[in-house]
């Protein structure tokens, strides 16, 4: 299958000595991706990291400098937010963008929530609801549903029923993140459905990652077709680590494979008492990752990509990868750059 719709995944990397170039940085690599062709750009979510801690704040500023390239989140976790505020949040940047954005959320507590709970929710940490109860209350808020039991004037204001603004179409370009029962819970609940580098063996026999990923792929797909017979199936992405190495240094080559290897113990076998399963990470020349791609069952079930940047490279090897990946990878894969 021919990919449709090319696109990365960035953490936006910082110093924590300077965290404002790193900022830049990332805006203008988004910058870069649409004078690419990119069809999306996607950040990553990190608290207490050197990362990415407000995608959207990152989006907000990135609409005023694109035209044209789709940006989404993958994923905020939903544990460390509000719904209601966060739907206001997207949906003023959504029309900020001219409707470009695809918000990703998952759901669950948050990363590390004994160390932060009493700082995040002071009061509330033991009563917090972190099920998909909060996805649906996030869904209703970008629908547009009635949340708020006022709707007139006061004095001089004027107070609505729904959360304020709405952005229509953005409830259709939400994206959902996870494993099987995920998969079919978005395809139940109309959302997309966004894979990454990582699955679970439950509900299967298999331990290869790529036979398991299209697995899921296929439960989505089947569960969406039941569900929703009159509608399109909604769209997958699939996210895995490729790096592209046609314009690389050999120093370059060489620090990329160490990276691979280093990573690559954990793919051998399943991790954890979930029984995680992780992808080995794709390294070469994009005649040698096509071929590898073209093999790969959850690749071959998917026409767009957002294929992940590590997490830990320098910005001049972002800037060679994204580089390779349009000029060399998309066209290898069938993708023809957008303008």
């Amino acid at each position: 299958m021919s990919v449709r719709r090319f696109g990365f995944l960035t953490i936006g990397l910082f110093d924590p000595q300077d965290p404002a170039a790193g900022h830049e940085q990332t805006l203008g690599i988004i910058e870069l991706a649409e004078q690419l062709g990119f069809d999306s750009v996607w950040l990553r979510d990190r608290h207490f990291q050197h990362g990415i801690s407000s995608p959207v704040a990152m989006l907000a500023a990135a609409s005023q400098r694109t035209n044209r390239i789709e940006m989404g989140t993958a994923v905020i976790p939903l544990g460390w937010e509000n719904p209601v505020r966060l739907a206001e949040d997207l949906a003023t940047v959504d029309l900020l963008s001219g409707g470009r954005v695809n918000p990703g959320i998952s759901v669950g507590p948050p990363m590390r929530f004994d160390d932060v709970k009493s700082s995040l929710y002071p009061d509330t940490s033991d009563v917090e609801d972190f099920s998909k109860r909060r996805v649906e209350r996030f869904m209703a808020a970008l629908r547009g549903d009635e949340l708020s039991a006022f709707e007139g004037r006061v004095g001089i204001e004027d107070y609505s029923r729904r959360v304020q603004p709405h952005s229509p179409g953005l409830i259709d370009r939400l994206w959902y993140g996870g494993m099987r029962d995920s998969a079919q819970w978005a395809a139940l609940n109309g959302l997309n459905y966004l894979t990454s580098s990582v699955v679970d063996i439950r509900g299967t026999e298999s331990r290869d990652f790529a036979t398991i990923q299209a697995e899921h792929i296929d439960v989505y797909r089947e569960t969406w077709r039941r569900a929703h017979p009159h509608r399109p199936v909604g769209r997958v992405s699939q996210g895995l680590v490729v790096i592209p190495t046609d314009s690389a240094t050999a120093e370059q080559v060489e620090r990329y494979e160490a990276y691979a290897a280093s990573r690559f113990e954990r793919t051998t076998s399943p991790q954890g008492p979930r029984g995680m399963v992780f992808s080995p990470d794709f390294v070469g020349t994009s005649e040698q990752l096509a071929q590898r791609l073209g093999e790969h069952a959850g690749f071959q079930r998917v026409d767009e990509v957002a294929f992940a940047l590590p997490f830990t490279f320098a910005h001049e090897d972002y800037l060679q990868i994204i580089h390779d990946m349009a000029q060399h990878l998309g066209p290898a894969l069938g993708w023809k750059p957008g303008h």
